[in-house]
Formats: structure tokens, sequence, C-alpha cells
């Protein structure tokens, strides 16, 4: 295939990349071995060298393997943000081992799916969270369990700038009788790491989010992940390895883009990684103003958040050099006020649990196209094919995205059937409607699953939610199609506006009409404090869906 878009490289990044075929683990030990004592993590006071960090983890990989880890075992990890995180991920990997991420917002139900079907022997999990792991043990493959506090890794006194509730500071008492201690690893020797093939072995189950049945475990690679952290690293040209640059890792973790673009990547060019447990928007703000980071990976929601802040001016944000925005679609109004306000360059990319995750991304100092998802990474073909899944689609037609390339997962965890009907020819059938325009430049216009279909028109939810984010008074939008007996189905918009401001039904009806056809404006508005959304900040729309669909059973029965 022509990959036309090669054009618009810039002329620093190659078209292919000659990869190294290594064991993740080897990333941490270059940056140990190279920058022994350069800073590779700030966490709310507490601050570790890239030496400390490979030092814990490898005597963190002892006691796991003293616990009966041998090598292709998984091992949970139900941990938001936290120093422990990074050395445990990089213990299992050490072990052998394979990593399961696990949302620590997970209920017991979703736990015991997830450990369940990945037969996962171990969990790495915070003392707060051990209640809800021993309830499930018993149903599930689980034999150990490993408990750690936030305080383990804080420095005391506390720090004033980083208010936070911890087992030390305010006497909560968990009884995790039977558990190993995390920091009995520091009364252990380092272990030498596991031999691994980087192609075969898998270093991590991505759980998806399971919005079409139950979820699916991603196998991604050493080699998957790894050849992901060099292609977005060949995109960041004018960085360097060690360069002294700081990441901002309010990302989860246990998300698959927290997990490559923060804490790989982080790790891969020996950058410090200021984390952050969640995501709070002033203590955002406090966090960029003080530690001065660079890189902000994010998605929209964050950006909106700190946009619409009232004491936004009260802080100096000018640190920061470049952002991929990613998880949902970034508005064009939300992308031109955060450079704005902060100097830098925000850019939107695109990316599956499935491809490690990144597959496009717009330039970050060259040619980009905003409200386009950019172009491919290098090694990386994508085309558009019509509903057959293979013709392919005209210039501009609109059609589902197949891509390929090295950061392409190995298959689904036990799903030899789900695997063959996503990965066919060597191409992955990503779910996801785009096209192509005339300048090269990729947009995503939803997914198949979102495509609304009123009196036969197409309607894509993100084009009327650009339309509604232009609108001053909108903060957040989301648009789903409801049942309709003479449409097939019609528009909805859920909306949470800006504080102090007001905005009718009838005003927003008026703005959409003269900026959209007419079988694509929203016929039914809802105005809410806010939206649910994931702990990475992207915006649930099937839990609204759900929430329309059970209020429909309800009004008809």
């Amino acid at each position: 295939m022509d990959s036309v878009w090669l054009k618009d490289y810039p002329e620093q990044v190659p078209a292919s990349i000659d990869y190294r075929e290594i064991p993740l683990y080897q990333a941490l030990d270059e940056a140990a071995d190279d920058f022994p004592e350069r800073r590779a993590l700030s966490f709310l006071g507490k601050r570790m060298t890239f030496q400390e960090v490979r030092q814990e983890a490898r005597s963190l990989a002892h006691v796991l393997q003293e616990a009966g880890l041998e090598k292709g075992d998984r091992v949970g990890l139900m941990l938001p943000n936290c120093p422990q995180y990074m050395l445990s991920y990089y213990a299992v990997l050490y072990a052998g081992g394979t990593v399961v991420q696990v949302n620590p917002l997970y209920t017991d139900r979703e736990l015991e799916q997830i450990l369940v079907d990945s037969s996962a022997k171990m969990l790495i999990t915070l003392d707060l969270l051990y209640p809800k792991a021993t309830r499930v043990k018993s149903s599930t493959p689980l034999t150990t369990i490993v408990t750690t506090s936030i305080a383990d890794y804080l420095s005391f006194p506390k720090n004033k700038l980083y208010p936070i509730k911890s087992r030390k500071d305010n006497n909560i008492i968990v009884d995790t009788t039977g558990s190993i201690p995390f920091l009995s690893h520091r009364e252990h020797p380092p272990i030498e790491p596991v031999e691994i093939d980087p192609k075969e072995d898998i270093a991590v189950l991505q759980y998806t989010g399971g919005t079409t049945g139950a979820p699916k475990g991603v196998m991604l690679t050493h080699f998957n992940l790894s050849a992901n952290v060099e292609q977005i690293g060949h995109w960041f040209y004018k960085y360097s390895r060690g360069d002294g640059r700081k990441l901002l890792a309010v990302v989860p973790y246990f998300h698959v883009y927290g997990m490559t673009c923060n804490l790989n990547f982080g790790i891969f060019n020996a950058y410090e990684q200021i984390i952050l447990p969640k995501f709070e928007i002033e203590q955002v703000l406090k966090t960029i103003d003080k530690e001065k980071p660079n890189l902000f990976p994010g998605a929209p929601t964050m950006y909106v958040g700190l946009l619409n802040h009232p004491k936004l001016k009260k802080y100096d944000l000018s640190s920061i050099e470049a952002c991929i925005s990613g998880s949902a679609p970034l508005p064009v109004e939300v992308q031109e006020k955060f450079e704005r306000v902060t100097g830098g360059r925000i850019v939107e990319g695109y990316g599956l649990s499935e491809t490690s995750p990144v597959t496009h991304t717009n330039c970050i100092w060259d040619k980009r196209v905003p409200g386009s998802v950019g172009i491919p990474v290098p090694d990386t073909i994508a085309k558009i094919v019509q509903a057959d899944g293979e013709t392919a689609a005209a210039p501009g037609e609109i059609g589902e995205i197949l891509v390929r390339g090295p950061q392409v997962m190995k298959g689904y965890w036990k799903r030899p059937e789900d695997t063959q009907a996503v990965l066919r020819d060597g191409w992955l059938h990503t779910g996801d409607l785009g096209y192509i325009g005339e300048d090269h430049y990729f947009r995503i216009v939803d997914r198949k699953k979102d495509l609304i279909i009123a009196s036969g028109f197409n309607i894509y939810p993100r084009e009327v939610e650009e339309i509604l984010y232009e609108h001053p008074a909108v903060k957040e939008a989301v648009v789903i199609g409801l049942p309709d007996a003479y449409r097939g189905e019609t528009v909805k918009a859920f909306i949470v506006l800006k504080d102090d401001v007001t905005v009718t039904e009838e005003e927003l009806d008026q703005f959409c009409r003269e900026n959209l056809a007419s079988f694509k404006v929203p016929r039914r508005y809802e105005f809410r404090d806010e939206l649910p959304k994931t702990f990475v900040g992207k915006i649930l729309r099937r839990v609204l869906v759900e929430e329309e669909r059970v209020k429909q059973l309800e009004e008809s029965s």
C-alpha cells in the first residue's frame, strides 16, 4: 500500500526503525547503569533514583519468586499511580511474569472476572483494597496477596502542598493478616532477571473495557510495548534520552496509555516521572507550577478541567512543552485554548489497547491538522475499508480503520475466535470508523457501535459534539442515539455548563442549526452537573445509553 502520509513526516523521523528486541526490564537496567543517581520519580515529596528503583524492583522480584512465581505466571497490579506501581510492574517482569492491569475501582465482581480469566496467582494491592481482594480470593486462582500503603512511600513530615490521607497520618488500620508486606522486599537481595523472548513472551495482559460483553485480555509482548515506545520516541525528535526532561504521570499506569506514554516512555528515556495518584484539578495545577514538568500526556477532559478552573491564572504552566492527547477526541477549541495558556504544543493521537496503544499522532513541531488524529507512526500502515472489511474506501469515504505494525497485539488471551475475528491477514480491524482526508491525515468519526442512524442518515456523535464544544457556555458534551419509532434513532445531547454560565435548550438548538445539517441537530438536551467518566477521564457514553434504556423500560412498564 502506498503510504502517502510519509511525505508529511518531519525529515528527522524515519519511515522505518531498526528495533531492538529487548525485554522491557532492560530499559530500567540501562537507565540505572547510565544515570544511577538521576531522579526516576517524585511522589508527593518522595524521590527515588533509577538505581534505587532497579534495586527495589529486583528485590521485590525475589519476594515474588519465593512466594511461587514462575516464568509466565500472571500477577495482578491493583494500585493507583504510586512508586509501588513502578516497582511492582518491573519486579514482575524481572521475575519472568506477566503483569495483569487491574483498575482499583473495580467492583468485587469485576475483579473476580479478571482474576479468573487471567488465572492470576498473585495480586499486589493497597492495604485499603485488601478486603476486596480477600472477598474474591476463594473463587479465583489467587494464592498470594502482597499489600502496601500509600504511606510506605511518602516522605514525612508531610508536604503541605500535597494533602493526602494515608494509614500513618490518619490512624487507618486495615487487617492484612495473611498477606505479604510490600516492604519485606528490603530484606531480600536483588535477583538476576529471568531470560525473556521479547517477541513471544507476554509482558502485559491489558483488559479491554468490556463494553460489548465480557472484557478480553489483550496480550502485549515485550516487543510490542518496547517497539511502541521507540516509535513514539522518534516522534519527539527534539528530545534525547537522559536530557533531564520531566513527565507528569497523572494518567493511570493501569491504563494502556499511561503505561506506555508515562511509565515505559519515562524509563526508556531516563526521564523523571512526577507521579500523582489521581487527577484532582487544583493539585495538578499546583504540581505543574512547583515541579515544572515538560511533558503532560492526558485526556481531553483533563485539559478541559484545568482550563475551566477558576484559579487557573494563579499558576505558572509555562514549563509544559508538549502533550499528546489520547483516549477520546480532542475538541479543537480545547486545543487552541490550552496552547494559549501554556505556550506549549498539544496534539491529538489515536490508538487502542490492541496496539500498545499508539498508531497515529499529529506532528508536534511540524505540520499538524487540528481535528485529525494525524498520521501513522513509523512502520505502521493504516487503511480505510468499506463494510465488507476488504474493499478499500475512496479518499474521503468513511469506513473501518485497519492497521498493522510491530505494536499490534499477539491476540486475545484464551480467545482464539475473537482473535481471528479482528486479526485477519496481518491487519487489525479496529472497529473504529474514519476517513483519510485529501491532506492524507486520518480522522476518526466514531466507533461502529456509536454510529447513530436517523431517517437513514448516518450521524457521527463526534461531529455533533465538536459543534457543542464551540458554544461558549459548554464545558463538556456527549451525544447518544435514542430509539425513535419514526426516525429509527434520534439524537440526545448531555451537557455540562461552565461555572456561572447559563444557556437554554432553545439557544443551543439555534446554535446547532446554524452549524449542522438539520438531521444531525439534537432533538433532546439534558443538563448535568457532571458526566460519568472512566478513571482516565474518558466520558462513558455507554453508561448514558444504559441509563436511557432503563428509563424507557420503566416508562413503558
